[in-house]
């Protein structure tokens, strides 16, 4: 076990590496790219690498030191888990107690500001049981607008014992202030042939399923593993209804299923983001259909043949106000309004434009 178990965006492992080896690691790291490609899997070997026993570039995984990261973490993640669990949102920070090396994740849609008044208050004491203090504060873009000003302060005037390692997507989603006391190590989508090794080796998915998995995990190695076909066609399945309908040419419309499919779209309220993101992989592959028919870059590679069959229906235009319509059911869901009513008026918009008069 080390960095050679890592899988995929080998310049931020170089980075790692070279600067434990050089001993001059930032007090402060930024690790930010998209998500399931690693970020927090690389920032908790770069927290066991400060602490091993054997020190250089590397980690063993196998010292007491090691071990004892390994402890810390693991009942880390149990408490964050529990803590969730607690339905009184206030009550969820109470008695937090923070180890050597902490785990911060969102317990609400947030950060909360009692979660980084623990993290200053014990960011200038000295650890317990390891050589350093390493705080790996993950999907960090949600820190309460509230707790950003006390971060700041700790960032601005660090302990020389202890570590931060900041995760997010997207380093533009924190406060030039914050991204300015870090040290950035950017993350890219793992290469497609890495995940199809990937797959090769750990999946029980037939040969059409695994190319079909690491074309929709999009460069995400945690996608790739949860893929679940039978869940993705389940969830797919309103939209080849919906596509269907509306690029139907024919003296009528279907207005049924306009509005069946646009329901089953909106069904899932809770995961309306995994439903956009199947709608966006179909436009993508009509577009690259439309534009050059014989693509192979295309997402749902099992059903080739009907969206070869809808692209010369539709125009760049109906593509581009397709997306359109994806973009405001995500910006009705935000607001807590219903998506349904937003797929509904983008099917109607749509048929309705291959069938003057029908509506």
């Amino acid at each position: 076990m080390g960095f050679d178990s890592f899988l995929g965006n080998p310049q931020a492992v170089a980075a790692v590496r070279e600067m434990l080896a050089s001993g001059r690691v930032p007090g402060a790291l930024l690790f930010a790219g998209p998500d399931g490609v690693g970020k927090k899997t690389l920032a908790l070997m770069l927290a066991k690498a400060l602490v091993c026993e054997r020190g250089g570039a590397d980690f063993c995984d196998q010292c007491p030191r090691c071990r004892k990261a390994g402890q810390m973490l693991t009942t880390a993640r149990e408490d964050l888990a529990r803590r969730r669990e607690i339905k009184e949102s206030s009550r969820r920070v109470d008695g937090l107690v923070y180890f050597d090396l902490q785990l911060l994740e969102p317990l609400t849609k947030f950060i909360l500001a009692e979660q980084i008044r623990q993290l200053r208050a014990v960011a200038y004491t000295r650890p317990f049981e390891l050589p350093r203090r390493i705080f790996v504060v993950d999907d960090a873009q949600t820190i309460h607008w509230q707790a950003v000003d006390l971060l700041l302060k700790v960032l601005e005037e660090p302990a020389e014992t202890t570590s931060f390692i900041l995760i997010c997507p997207n380093a533009f989603e924190l406060r030039s202030t914050i991204r300015s006391r870090c040290t950035r190590i950017p993350f890219q989508p793992v290469d497609e042939a890495l995940i199809q090794d990937l797959l090769a080796r750990e999946s029980k998915l037939t040969g059409p399923q695994k190319t079909l998995a690491a074309r929709v995990a999009a460069g995400s190695v945690a996608r790739a593993r949860t893929f679940d076909p039978a869940e993705y066609e389940r969830r797919r399945r309103p939209w080849l209804d919906f596509l269907e309908a509306t690029t139907r040419l024919g003296a009528t419309a279907d207005w049924q299923m306009v509005m069946d499919s646009a329901r089953g779209l909106a069904e899932n309220r809770d995961d309306l983001e995994g439903t956009l993101h199947v709608g966006y992989t179909l436009l993508s592959d009509l577009m690259h259909l439309l534009l050059n028919p014989a693509a192979d870059a295309i997402v749902n590679v099992d059903l080739t043949s009907r969206l070869k069959g809808w692209a010369p229906k539709l125009t760049l235009g109906e593509i581009e106000k397709l997306k359109a319509g994806l973009d405001e059911a995500y910006r009705l869901q935000i607001r807590n309004v219903n998506p349904q009513l937003g797929f509904e008026t983008l099917g109607i918009e749509m048929v309705a434009g291959r069938h003057p008069g029908s509506s």
